[in-house]
């Protein structure tokens, strides 16, 4: 049997200086800088802006089945944001120009689960999108579903001022039917992105809805 070969990336200092190359297993056992594309896709509906959270595959090897960015993947060693676009298309089936994005920043994110430490450069972007649920094709080795949150509701949760939140969506079962969705989730169904992540994704999102 042929093994899948294994991504290598590249690596950084504290300082974001380069240094070198490694592979993603040894990055995240050794808790070593790299870095991320990051989509979140949005949609507004009158005076309210919903956020489109993907479900993760239960096999994914980091926070299985929570409730994560619309669309991410690392960039490999020698890529660029640019590069990172075709995760949408990957994941979502969604074909767009790295041009058509909007550019929140770069984000510095650290988490941690047994025996890995992701340090992730996040390069994050937006992206306004009103297709509907049904038209996106979802990479099902990756994710399982697609979910809807509104987006004050979700600052009010990260501020603590409330325990849960409506998301409402589709998710998908084993022998690959899908079935529509509506469930209350809590921080602990999120990726444990740091919160300064979600406030500066959060606030930027609602700016760009607001200007756009």
């Amino acid at each position: 049997m042929n093994k899948v070969k294994e991504e290598t990336l590249d690596i950084f200092d504290d300082k974001g200086q380069w240094i070198g190359t490694e592979a993603r297993s040894e990055v995240h056992r050794l808790g070593l800088w790299h870095q991320t594309f990051h989509c979140w896709i949005y949609r507004r509906e009158k005076e309210r802006v919903y956020l489109l959270f993907q479900k993760r595959h239960p096999q994914k090897d980091t926070s299985p089945n929570k409730l994560d960015i619309t669309s991410a993947g690392h960039l490999l060693a020698g890529e660029g944001p640019r590069d990172g676009v075709r995760e949408l298309e990957e994941e979502l089936g969604l074909a767009v120009s790295y041009e058509s994005l909007q550019h929140i920043g770069v984000i510095r994110d650290v988490s941690g689960e047994p025996g890995i430490v992701d340090r992730e450069i996040c390069h994050v972007y937006g992206y306004e999108s009103d297709q509907p649920l049904e038209a996106y094709q979802i990479q099902q080795e990756e994710l399982t579903g697609l979910l809807w949150i509104r987006l004050d509701e979700l600052m009010r949760l990260l501020n603590g001022e409330i325990s849960s939140v409506r998301a409402s969506g589709f998710v998908c079962d084993e022998d690959g039917s899908v079935s529509g969705v509506s469930q209350e989730v809590g921080m602990a169904d999120l990726v444990a992105h740091e919160k300064s992540y979600y406030q500066t994704v959060f606030k930027a999102i609602r700016k760009l809805a607001d200007t756009s």
